[in-house]
């Protein structure tokens, strides 16, 4: 919810609503149905149209960006963790050496009046943790060693879950999803009975209609449903893949996106509730001026909220960040497993290990470059040319391939086969209208309405834009490349019956093992052609 903070609270929160309900969760039931219906990957699921295979390429490389991104938040975790143990925790107290307007994060009251005051909990993220500099004029600056030990533990720790596996009982694993949840309620009552919580609170509840309009706000709810959910990414076509094929979706759908949209609820007005206290005491009216930081907002709010606990705040800190490192191994999880089935199914012959191997190597190299004084910097430039504007347009696509090529009433009639039921209109016209007139409106508004991307109110050089777009080309460009392998592999006479040929499904496309007999048969039915 750090999009809330920055576009104005109870602004973003009814955007967010809206763009859950109509292009979020269509798309999370489309991909879990595409993988479940195919049991194929993010590359192999377009057999139904081989000519916009390039999707699944240019998803994996977005894939590969957001997987660099959350190990270095997974390494943040891992650095902050350690610093818990401290006492008092590190970041409660402010340091001299910081040469700023600092205001105790211990503090649960006060009457500190200053327009530049920051927190020592930001203080220590900004100048403890990252060593961020003002600008990246003269490059990125030298790697911090502590965080780059602490990228290679995760890096690592990445690695041998992806070889051997998570293994767990079913207890373990109701503990694991109840546990967040309660240390999340327990910071929730602490935050909302801090002073001047409920300011906090009212600004991420009561929206700004006159802000309503900005292209940016309704762009930055979209990006954060795919992140949230995971979609367009291909993690969730792949883990799908691996389903039943009659594993009742609908349902789990219904679930997961509700629990994740109220999860994002209650961590905003934990956040919010904890910077309404901070603005009330140090005297700043506007919450948006509480803090600048929105990327690390999470190494600000919580630790901010914990270091005001009474009694062991250690204690609570290292609960809170092995429940956000669990929350890491999660995400990290989808992202590397995607990447590696998708060169496991490329490359069949070699060993599991070399490619764990080398997806680890890689992910630390650039990892890197992310622990610099100008890391931050270079992340936001990834996240937005790399990663969600790509995103955007690929899934885009997406949905125009299965609605409008494969066919909405045809793949419908797919989920029938499959899961012994009619799909519902509601999902009938989110598909084929609803959702990609969203996200191609969303997508036009602000490309009419361009501004260019700036860090903490800092422009990027034109170098840096160049090479954001030289990123974003790279997975752009998958779409004609795969377009023009895919009709060239043809082999009918004329260019237009190949290019007819490479947009229909291919002989792969289907069930797998003994669905296929029953699902051949299902297509002979005169009411499937």
């Amino acid at each position: 919810m750090c999009g809330a903070l920055q576009y104005g609270g109870g602004t973003f929160v009814i955007p967010y609503t809206i763009i859950v309900i109509l292009v979020g969760k269509p798309l999370y039931y489309l991909e879990i149905l595409l993988g479940q219906f195919s049991s194929k990957g993010c590359i192999k699921v377009y057999d139904m149209a081989p000519a916009v295979r390039g999707i699944g390429f240019g998803q994996c490389i977005c894939t590969v960006i957001v997987l660099s991104i959350y190990a270095s938040v997974m390494a943040l975790t891992i650095r902050y963790f350690l610093a818990s143990f401290g006492d008092p925790l590190p970041w409660s107290l402010c340091k001299a050496e910081w040469n700023t307007t600092c205001v105790d994060s211990s503090l649960k009251m006060g009457n500190f009046s200053g327009a530049n005051a920051k927190s020592s909990a930001e203080l220590f993220f900004i100048k403890d943790i990252l060593k961020e500099a003002n600008s990246i004029e003269n490059g990125l600056g030298v790697p911090n060693w502590q965080l780059v030990v602490c990228l290679i533990v995760a890096w690592c720790i990445i690695g041998l879950v992806l070889i051997r596996g998570i293994q767990s009982s079913g207890k373990v694993a109701y503990f694991l999803a109840i546990f967040p949840y309660i240390v999340l309620i327990i910071l929730l009552i602490r935050s909302v009975t801090l002073e001047g919580a409920i300011n906090g609170i009212l600004y991420f509840i009561i929206p700004d209609l006159n802000k309503m309009f900005d292209a940016e706000l309704w762009y930055a709810a979209v990006t954060q449903v795919f992140y949230a959910l995971g979609i367009c990414f291909g993690s969730i076509i792949m883990y799908s893949s691996y389903n039943r094929f009659d594993q009742n979706v609908y349902r789990d759908v219904n679930i997961i996106t509700t629990m994740d949209y109220m999860t994002s609820l209650l961590a905003g007005l934990i956040i919010f509730g904890i910077l309404g206290h901070l603005a009330h005491v140090m005297g700043i009216e506007d919450i948006q001026q509480v803090t600048t930081s929105f990327m690390g907002l999470a190494f600000i709010a919580y630790p901010e909220a914990i270091s005001k606990f009474d009694y062991i705040p250690q204690f609570f800190a290292i609960v809170f960040f092995l429940m956000l490192f669990s929350f890491c191994i999660g995400s990290n999880m989808g992202m590397a497993n995607c990447i590696l089935t998708t060169i496991r199914d490329r490359y069949p012959k070699i060993m599991c290990w070399k490619i764990v191997l080398a997806i680890v190597v890689f992910g630390i190299m650039i990892g890197i470059f992310y622990t610099t004084p100008g890391g931050q910097y270079l992340i936001n430039l990834l996240d937005f040319y790399g990663a969600s504007f790509v995103a955007l347009i690929l899934a885009i696509i997406e949905l125009i391939t299965v609605s409008w090529i494969y066919g909405v009433d045809r793949f419908c009639r797919d989920i029938e086969f499959m899961l012994k039921r009619k799909t519902s209109a509601y999902w009938r016209i989110c598909w084929k209208f609803i959702t990609p007139f969203i996200m191609i409106s969303i997508l036009l508004y602000f490309l009419a309405t361009w501004k260019a991307l700036t860090y903490q109110g800092q422009e990027y050089s034109t170098g840096m834009h160049m090479f954001g777009w030289c990123i974003s080309l790279l997975g752009l460009l998958q779409l004609p490349l795969w377009m023009i392998y895919a009709i060239y592999k043809q082999t009918h006479e004329t260019i237009i019956q190949r290019i007819k040929a490479a947009f229909k499904p291919n002989k792969n496309w289907g069930p797998c093992d003994h669905e296929i007999s029953k699902f051949l048969c299902w297509k002979k039915v005169e009411h499937y052609k």
